[in-house]
């Protein structure tokens, strides 16, 4: 498909662009008082998620907004635990939880790939996002990495410390190995059916990889990472679709995470963008990477904290503005238009 603003794959393929492209992370959430809306009308998320009609709507929301360069699913990184069986709900205030935990001998060696027909509903809403599109910018598909999917279907829900995955790491790491390996093999068909259904891009949000140590990262998100990216490089359905790979917290590996085959690696706002462009070069383009708590401030601190990204970025191509996490709660509006605008004019002026 062409696009009537191709900016952000042109920028994930390290070509010369007219202006860096933004999007951000959770961009269709809570801060919108649209998105509020359309979620108290599905009843609840996960009915707003499984919905592709649902899922459409708040997709496009904040493109009706903001002149943003790339849509992105509206959908859960738990979605391929939960068809899994492992029973995913959501209570409010308190997140994400799993009804059944995969922690001991026999839950580990019951797991296996799921059937990607009950995973229908988002591919589902991948199509009719992008008909929805009609061409105006790309859509991204996204998954949880195979280490993030891990912890939650180990502890049961969100964690500050997620102390039973770490120990799990120390003294039984055959059984951590286990579970990342048939993640990564379901990560992968789930990402490559996301490409069938039309998503223009794929990323993995590695959330929780930066806890670990550094021979952990390694062996248990690093090597199912590069997994994925090799199966999808490697399936004639989905070579073509380039690749982000994002670790919170993960900047004191950004050279491992630049080799693993992807064609972009999202920063966190504790990176500092220029170093990490003369640490890879021009091997990987380079997403992020603004601290999201800035977006809470005012439009005059939002304009000049993003110009100083647009700034740190350099000349060279290969970059993709983002936040370094996702918008949080209570953000307001005219700020993200604010950073918007301001990425757009900085970096044209620049160009």
């Amino acid at each position: 498909m062409s696009f009537r603003n191709d900016t952000f794959l042109r920028a994930l393929r390290r070509e010369s662009v007219p202006h860096t492209p933004v999007w951000l992370m959770r961009q269709a959430g809570r801060y919108l008082p649209e998105y509020n809306a359309t979620r108290a009308r599905a009843g609840s998320f996960m009915a707003l998620a499984q919905s592709p009609d649902l899922a459409t709507e708040v997709t496009l929301q904040p493109l009706a907004r903001f002149p943003l360069d790339a849509a992105i699913l509206f959908s859960d990184i738990l979605t391929v635990p939960d068809a899994m069986g492992l029973g995913l709900s959501f209570a409010e205030g308190e997140g994400p939880r799993f009804a059944r935990t995969v922690r001991d001998e026999a839950s580990v060696a019951a797991l296996e790939v799921p059937d990607m027909a009950k995973l229908a509903y988002v591919f589902d809403a991948v199509a009719s996002i992008r008909r929805a599109l009609g061409g105006r910018v790309p859509l991204i598909g996204f998954s949880g990495s195979p280490f993030t999917l891990a912890c939650y279907m180990i502890e049961g829900r969100g964690s500050e410390d997620f102390a039973t995955v770490r120990r799990m790491a120390a003294a039984r790491p055959d059984l951590l190995a286990r579970i990342v390996e048939v993640n990564a093999r379901s990560v992968a068909a789930y990402l490559r059916e996301q490409a069938v259904a039309g998503a223009d891009a794929l990323m993995i949000f590695d959330t929780w990889g930066g806890m670990l140590s550094s021979s952990a990262f390694d062996r248990f998100s690093l090597a199912t990472m590069r997994s994925v990216i090799e199966a999808l490089k490697g399936d004639r359905a989905s070579r073509d679709v380039p690749t982000i790979v994002f670790t919170k917290g993960g900047g004191a590996w950004l050279e491992r995470l630049a080799s693993i085959g992807a064609d972009a690696v999202g920063l966190d706002w504790t990176v500092d963008l220029a170093s990490a462009r003369a640490r890879v070069g021009a091997r990987v383009a380079l997403q992020g990477n603004l601290d999201p708590l800035v977006l809470t401030t005012d439009p005059q601190t939002v304009a000049r904290e993003a110009a100083a990204v647009v700034a740190a970025a350099g000349p060279a191509p290969g970059h993709v503005f983002n936040l370094g996490h996702g918008i949080v709660p209570g953000t307001p509006p005219e700020n993200v238009a604010a950073l918007v605008e301001t990425v757009h004019r900085a970096s044209a002026r620049r160009a």
